[in-house]
């Protein structure tokens, strides 16, 4: 299996002007400083672009079906993506995977320290560790000397349901302090081999406990921060707990790359990434779709031509803001601050571009009408 083309992987330089449009990305987080770690030619870390991970759900050593799921996860948008190296094949099968994608490859390694070896051959981009499953400090100081050696940076991976077992015996169950420390004594495992290339995360399906853990461990170290709530859950549970917790520190400036966990296709969790970065003005891309929640004052059927627009331009990556608005209380002001937008009313809609009325449209024509105003801009600021 080949690789399909794609121009300039892994590159973060972000949209053009012309690109932006008026959807710009905008300062009003002041991101936590902290230093940079390069992944693959990534920066982590220090302000640059927040990139969105996921993770496969196949077999890894079944290398062709993981390169087809992270393949399609490429074109949802992900930025980095992990695997797990469970046995010796997953790890050996690496190797493939990462010759057939574009974007960062990590493995995953729980138990055996030997796997994460073999991933470094294998060429992976980054190794991600359990500090409360990997084993004794002398297998964690060969996995540094190994990534050391080629150059990879590891994740110290801290879950609050497999802390160690020290730990657990302390703090009697999991706490935000157990997490912290758990991450602080690998940190300074790394700092005894001068290992700075560290990417850090304190997760758990506890929202607020992931959130204190990582505000805890913001004040004592500048390591780059993965931000993910584990085990979120199912798509709509998973995405309301991961918004909060990932979307909550980001507005905070806590967090330098993120992962959302959900029990559904990888590909989902992509959108939802994607779409806590953009709510935040992290970064600017795809069609932002304002529409209102409707009332009694609704004459024109919104949900439908709502959803309608939605679909037809998912697959769109140029910044741009549209309004679908259901009436004339708060329709004109947004449709007039959206790129393109409509504020309907009885059976149809004035039609805004760029701020300018365009004239009344039947509601038959609203939908099309809308789409071909997006293609001409669209093609406009490509130009």
């Amino acid at each position: 299996m080949t690789a399909p083309e794609k121009s300039a992987p892994n590159e973060f330089d972000g949209p053009t002007p012309a690109e932006i449009g008026s959807a710009e990305v905008h300062d009003k987080v002041e991101r936590r400083k902290t230093r940079t770690v390069m992944m693959a030619g990534v920066p982590i870390g220090s302000g640059h672009p927040v990139p969105v991970q996921s993770m496969t759900k196949t077999k890894t050593a079944d290398w062709k079906s993981t390169v087809e799921q992270i393949l399609r996860y490429e074109e949802a948008g992900c930025q980095v993506v992990r695997c797990t190296a469970n046995d010796e094949d997953a790890a050996h099968a690496l190797k493939k995977i990462k010759e057939n994608i574009h974007i960062p490859l990590v493995a995953d390694i729980h138990f055996q320290h030997k796997l994460a070896l073999i991933a470094v051959k294998s060429g992976v981009d980054k190794i991600r560790i359990n500090p409360g499953n990997i084993g004794n400090k002398d297998k964690v100081s060969e996995v540094l000397r190994a990534c050391k050696d080629n150059g990879i940076p590891i994740r110290i991976g801290v879950n609050a349901g497999s802390l160690e077992k020290d730990i657990m015996r302390k703090v009697g169950y999991p706490t935000s302090d157990g997490m912290v420390e758990s991450a602080l004594r690998h940190i300074e495992i790394c700092n005894e081999h001068n290992f700075d290339d560290v990417i850090v995360s304190l997760k758990s399906s506890d929202v607020f406990m992931m959130m204190e853990a990582y505000r805890k461990l913001a004040k004592l170290c500048d390591y780059p921060f993965h931000l993910g709530v584990t085990e979120a859950g199912t798509s709509w549970q998973g995405t309301i707990k991961s918004s909060i917790g990932i979307g909550g520190l980001l507005s905070e400036g806590i967090g330098d790359t993120i992962r959302v966990s959900l029990t559904t296709d990888g590909t989902e969790e992509v959108k939802v990434g994607r779409e806590i970065l953009r709510s935040l003005g992290l970064v600017s891309f795809g069609v932002t779709l304002i529409s209102c929640p409707t009332c009694g004052r609704l004459e024109v059927d919104l949900f439908r031509i709502a959803k309608e627009v939605e679909e037809a331009v998912a697959h769109i990556k140029t910044p741009l803001k549209v309004a679908v608005m259901g009436c004339l209380v708060n329709g004109p002001g947004e449709s007039k601050e959206a790129d393109i937008g409509i504020s309907a009313g009885a059976g149809s809609a004035i039609l805004y571009v760029k701020g300018e009325s365009k004239g009344k449209i039947a509601e038959s024509e609203i939908v099309p009408r809308v789409l071909e105003e997006i293609a001409i801009l669209e093609k406009s600021l490509k130009l």
